[in-house]
């Protein structure tokens, strides 16, 4: 099997770390930090802790995914090599797609309402929202290029937010209790427990997600076997990093009592150490962060589908790559009316908040692939090969979130994660029969694959 047209290779490393940053950084950083003080109290950065060390772990395998299998299925084409389930790709592929969506569909509404602050008008925010999605769907469309380069300029713009809050509150530090929590009685560590700490790592993992993009983005980059473990993992240190210190930074400046009940947390943050800086510059850099996200999340989905159509997963449409352009123009459009849609559904609020369900169940799963194709394949010469124990410690990190938050009290988000896994399972039952001669055919042409079981 031939394929006429293939992606263009045109990323280098630093493009994909400033990608990969980007990615991260988005949109949960910037109203997360009053909710995880909820959870946590000022000691927020013993979340945010955990889950980076779960994100990082899971980011290490992704590197050594990314460079044994460079792939635009990124997670999907990784679990039916290491499984050889179909169904299993498929739900793996479609479940990183919909958590995907749901956060595109939030934040065009988030962009919209800001616009219609920013500028005081009181247009519909379901029509801005459809303005904003067009114009996403045209960068995308446009090319890897261009998307990137948007990419890098709105992730510039929101960095140099996040570092203003950092720089304006460094004087605060040392001011406040860092351990004080909110069920403990004048403060310290009484209450701690690790089902707490696991309830906030859970909550601040939202912000760390977005390295999964990454990998769906590998057969536009230029030697990928090298850059994609260097960007990836170099693009997790940094946010990391960015993460502790806002962290810090936020619950220094302003008690979490108070950082807890502000609809816009960081911009309070600013408000009391910085009064001199206008409030309509940091609403300027929220709405670059939120397009930010939508922005990588729109690449990912549209490089997840092509990929997965590739395979035998999905409809052949979707793996066409425009001639002239370079991109899986149907897949673009089809996730355009997708989210187009998605977004006058209503209150999303409740399918956004399974995400973290959804891709916790992801980063099992891959990770649980990666122990497979180590132990089938070994290690491969001149690849980044990580040591078993990562992903076998990354499993068991993800899985303890996935527990504390199904534990947690509140049913809905597992319910809506739940019930989206069904409902990919019975989208593969209609769809999936006859697709075994195109997957066996895809593998067959792979230089790669697989030895057949």
């Amino acid at each position: 099997m031939v394929h006429q047209h293939q992606l263009k290779r045109t990323v280098g490393p630093v493009q994909l770390m400033l990608y990969g940053v980007g990615s991260m950084l988005g949109a949960g950083i910037y109203g997360l930090v009053g909710q995880a003080a909820g959870v946590m109290g000022s000691a927020i950065w013993m979340a945010f802790g955990v889950a980076m060390l779960g994100a990082l772990l899971t980011g290490i395998s992704y590197a050594s995914i990314a460079s044994r299998y460079p792939r635009a299925g990124g997670a999907a084409y990784t679990a039916q090599r290491a499984y050889k389930r179909p169904w299993l790709s498929f739900l793996v592929g479609l479940t990183v797609v919909a958590s995907g969506l749901s956060s595109i569909a939030t934040q065009s509404k988030v962009v919209a309402a800001n616009i219609n602050d920013l500028f005081g008008l009181t247009l519909p925010v379901s029509l801005l929202a459809v303005g904003f999605l067009l114009i996403v769907a045209g960068i995308v469309y446009r090319g890897i290029t261009e998307s990137l380069v948007a990419n890098a300029v709105c992730t510039l713009v929101e960095a140099a937010g996040l570092l203003l809050v950092i720089v304006a509150g460094a004087p605060y530090w040392g001011g406040q209790n860092l351990l004080q929590l909110p069920s403990a009685a004048g403060g310290g560590l009484s209450a701690v427990t690790a089902g707490l700490i696991l309830q906030g790592a859970v909550l601040t993992f939202f912000s760390f997600i977005g390295f999964e993009d990454m990998l769906n983005v590998a057969e536009e980059v230029k030697d990928p076997h090298r850059n994609m473990p260097i960007a990836l993992i170099g693009a997790m240190i940094i946010v990391s990093l960015i993460y502790m210190a806002v962290s810090i930074t936020a619950v220094s400046v302003v008690p979490w009592q108070e950082l807890k009940e502000a609809p816009g947390p960081l911009k309070l943050v600013i408000e009391r150490a910085a009064p001199w800086f206008p409030a309509v510059g940091f609403t300027f850099i929220t709405i670059f962060a939120v397009a930010n996200t939508a922005l990588v999340n729109y690449v990912m989905g549209s490089r997840l589908l092509y990929g997965m159509a590739r395979q035998g997963l999905l409809p052949s449409a979707l793996g066409k790559v425009h001639g002239g352009r370079k991109t899986p123009h149907i897949a673009i459009l089809v996730l355009l009316a997708i989210v187009i849609l998605l977004q006058f559904a209503g209150d999303i609020s409740q399918l956004a908040a399974s995400t973290v369900l959804l891709l916790l169940f992801v980063f099992i799963l891959v990770n649980g692939a990666l122990i497979v194709l180590k132990l089938r394949e070994g290690n491969l010469p001149g690849r980044f090969n990580a040591p078993i124990a990562i992903p076998v410690l990354a499993i068991l990190i993800c899985a303890s979130m996935m527990a504390a938050r199904v534990a947690g009290g509140d049913w809905r988000a597992p319910a809506i994660a739940g019930g989206l896994i069904a409902g990919i399972l019975v989208l593969y039952l209609l769809t999936g029969k006859g697709r075994a001669q195109a997957i066996e055919a895809y593998w067959d042409d792979e230089e790669d694959a697989p030895a057949k079981p």
